[in-house]
């Protein structure tokens, strides 16, 4: 594929010099340069694409209304609508920083999203059917507005009807919203009555009840009414003041009422009501059908086994209810309400959920892009450390619903009012700043960043809320401390209408960040594993001593490449190439943990066949552990029987292979093997016979002949032992 790069100036109004923008680009055809691509320059912009046959176009263009004209251009000249990137030189450098440093930045922009055509989604959608009933809590209007395309119960939930017009069409239920669950057509509403459904709407409790305590339509009684002897007038014995409650299920829920723990973000529940959201609700009668924005791999789930918990990191880090605990050993997502924050896709350590747009190895290869220093026709650096240029190259994560608008209205403040300046942070757009986990920072440590800062919305984020990144920069500066970096991680909410306190925090961030001892430019990840004997240039071979009967190679991994836990130790490891780490542990990843096991240990296969990343394994009378293989799940603490196993989070630097001659496993608990009084074959561990011989002997105890201890033999023997059919007993 033929790729060519445009940069303009937007007439002159962007303080980038158009020829060393241009001399920074590579990894292109061609590149070329206009001070107006939108107007002089498209004739000749055309004029490139033809000459060098252009498959794809990187153009440095912000204004909606200009690319979709370009689009067309390029469409004209039979490109794909979806073969060109467009890069914001404008709001986002030339109009924010002074020339030098605007100048680079648009040419490493323009290099990260040439990397983006090699990484392009599929899409996929997901399809859920659904019936059409919808139930509308006390809104009256909306339920009749409904009634001619869906089957719509109204729940009173307290309120008078008697009076509403236009509900002959629809099903009026008595009865208080007590508690909602489910999910898109399968939602289930518990209602809470003091009316029971014998109830014949007579009217005698309305007139002998407390003033305004019982409604008429339907008939209910107000929770907080008092007791009396007016409650024994019903005739059919329908009043009920302990309350009674009954469930309605139903496709889609309008509940406007619903406070912050019951919407919980799922689709096909409405906690206001539009035309819009009338229109969605009758989109969807019937069934969904929407982007699919996760892939799974659940084989690599660790989520549990065999009524073990496990890891609960996508449960607990989902903002929409999307993940759930079916059963204590399962994981269900619902992706119908996922919303694309990539919360799940984060906190998984094994790779079993991962995000479809944009993968993390698209991320890796814009933040590699983005970092490494531009160069002119000759190979020399344009601009480097302390001369020009970005001195201080920060990675920025950016939130792309209101924190990259935030930094494009400071861009627009900026040119038409006084200047607003900040920092020339590298921003790599993410859909959340919940997109961004520990794999994700240590890897821009490791590409040579000298910070990384996660922009995001602060107090109303959509997705997670107050203080969503808090516990995660306060871990990474731990671990980027116990590294020998100091802190190099921060979390920013740019305010769209005060721009002051940004600026403020990233000048003073920045300033803090002495040069980083990893250099940029050089590193580029696999995202998985590798052999520390092969070196760390993305030329080792990948680690595959898989299980039990694993030796030091044959085939990869399971999990997918760029998981959380391998991308991060091949980031960490490449980090401790040019440092001189602080401390032997390194804390604050929460991915990674050593095993400790007792003398309690009786070597009962439970931890190793629990184990979802092969990190424990039995050889003989020996429990062997490889930590590099660890991801902290702590299913082989919860499962052990003895409670031998204990876990010491963090990466334990001398138990990786590479500082113990490259050995990934080593001896965690050595026990005694039982041999067979018969045969001399070692047949079980010393503690596993003991335990079982302590906990069913008496069962067994005078089944022999004579006074032989059935547990001293290998099982082949023990039955020729109790059923007589071979030589077996004395000595051997």
């Amino acid at each position: 594929m033929n790729t060519g790069t445009f940069v303009c100036s937007c007439a002159d109004t962007c303080d980038v010099d158009l020829a060393e923008a241009r001399e920074g680009i590579e990894g292109v055809d061609v590149a070329a340069s206009s001070r107006m691509l939108c107007g002089d320059g498209r004739d000749a912009m055309s004029a490139v694409i033809d000459e060098h046959d252009l498959d794809q176009l990187v153009v440095t263009c912000p204004e909606p209304g200009v690319q979709e004209s370009l689009r067309e251009e390029a469409v004209d000249h039979g490109l794909h609508p979806d073969a060109i990137e467009f890069v914001d030189q404008r709001e986002g450098a030339g109009w924010v920083h002074g020339e030098s440093a605007a100048t680079d930045k648009t040419a490493r922009l323009a290099n990260a999203a040439a990397t983006r055509f090699d990484h392009e989604p599929v899409e996929r959608v997901h399809t859920r059917e659904a019936g059409d009933r919808v139930a509308v809590v006390g809104d009256a209007e909306t339920a009749a507005a409904l009634a001619d395309t869906a089957d719509v119960t109204l729940v009173a939930d307290g309120r008078e009807l008697a009076g509403e017009a236009d509900l002959d069409e629809v099903t009026v239920e008595r009865g208080r919203v007590a508690d909602v669950s489910g999910r898109f057509g399968e939602f289930t509403l518990t209602l809470e009555a003091r009316v029971t459904e014998d109830c014949i709407s007579c009217m005698e409790c309305v007139r002998r009840g407390p003033d305004g305590m019982v409604t008429t339509r339907p008939v209910d009684i107000d929770p907080d009414a008092p007791d009396g002897a007016w409650t024994d007038c019903c005739p059919v014995d329908a009043i009920d003041t302990d309350g009674v409650a009954r469930e309605l299920e139903v496709d889609q829920v309008v509940y406007p009422g619903a406070d912050a723990d019951t919407r919980g973000g799922r689709i096909g529940f409405y906690t206001h009501v539009d035309a819009g959201a009338v229109s969605a609700i009758e989109s969807m009668l019937g069934g969904y059908e929407g982007p699919d924005h996760l892939d799974l791999d659940m084989d690599v789930c660790a989520a549990g086994e065999s009524g073990q918990q496990g890891c609960t990191a996508c449960v607990d880090a989902c903002p929409h209810g999307a993940v759930e605990r079916p059963r204590v050993d399962d994981v269900d997502f619902f992706k119908e309400a996922c919303r694309n924050c990539g919360a799940c896709t984060s906190s998984c350590p094994t790779g079993a959920v991962t995000l479809s747009e944009p993968d993390n190895e698209r991320i890796a290869r814009q933040v590699e892009a983005l970092l490494r220093p531009t160069t002119d026709d000759s190979g020399g650096w344009l601009f480097d450390r302390g001369s020009d240029g970005i001195e201080t190259p920060v990675v920025a994560f950016v939130c792309s619903e209101r924190a990259a608008e935030a930094l494009s209205e400071y861009g627009r403040r900026s040119q038409i009012g006084p200047g607003v300046e900040y920092p020339p942070i590298l921003p790599v757009r993410v859909n959340c700043t919940d997109t961004v986990g520990e794999a994700h920072v240590a890897h821009a440590l490791a590409a040579g960043a000298d910070g990384v800062a996660v922009v995001g919305c602060g107090d109303d984020c959509l997705h997670s809320g107050p203080d969503p990144k808090a516990e995660l920069v306060d871990r990474l500066n731990r671990a980027t401390t116990d590294l020998g970096l100091g802190e190099r991680v921060a979390f920013f909410a740019p305010n769209l209408a005060d721009h002051g306190p940004f600026v403020d925090e990233l000048d003073a961030f920045v300033e803090s960040l002495d040069p980083s001892p990893v250099p940029a430019g050089e590193h580029e990840a696999t995202g998985r594993l590798v052999d520390p004997g092969a070196g760390r240039d993305g030329a080792g071979a990948a680690l595959t001593d898989g299980g039990i009967a694993a030796q030091p190679s044959g085939g990869e991994r399971p999990n997918p490449a760029f998981n959380s836990h391998d991308w991060t130790l091949e980031s960490v490891r490449t980090i401790l190439d040019h440092v001189d780490p602080e401390r032997d542990v390194i804390r604050g990843l929460k991915d990674f943990a050593a095993v400790e096991v007792s003398d309690d240990c009786a070597l009962t296969p439970t931890c190793s066949n629990l184990c979802p990343t092969d990190a424990l394994r039995r050889d003989g009378a020996e429990l062997q552990f490889s930590h590099e293989r660890c991801v902290n799940c702590g299913l082989c603490e919860e499962g052990c029987m003895e409670d031998a196993i204990e876990l010491d989070p963090g990466i334990h630097l001398d138990r990786l292979p590479e500082n113990r001659d490259g050995e990934s496993w080593e001896t965690a608990f050595e026990g005694e093997m039982r041999e067979c009084a018969n045969c001399g074959t070692p047949f079980a561990s010393e503690g596993t016979a003991s335990k079982i011989q302590e906990e069913v002997g008496g069962l067994v105890e005078g089944l022999t002949a004579g006074d032989e201890n059935v547990f001293d033999y290998c099982p082949d023997c023990r039955v020729r032992l109790l059923h007589g059919s071979g030589d077996v007993g004395g000595d051997r």
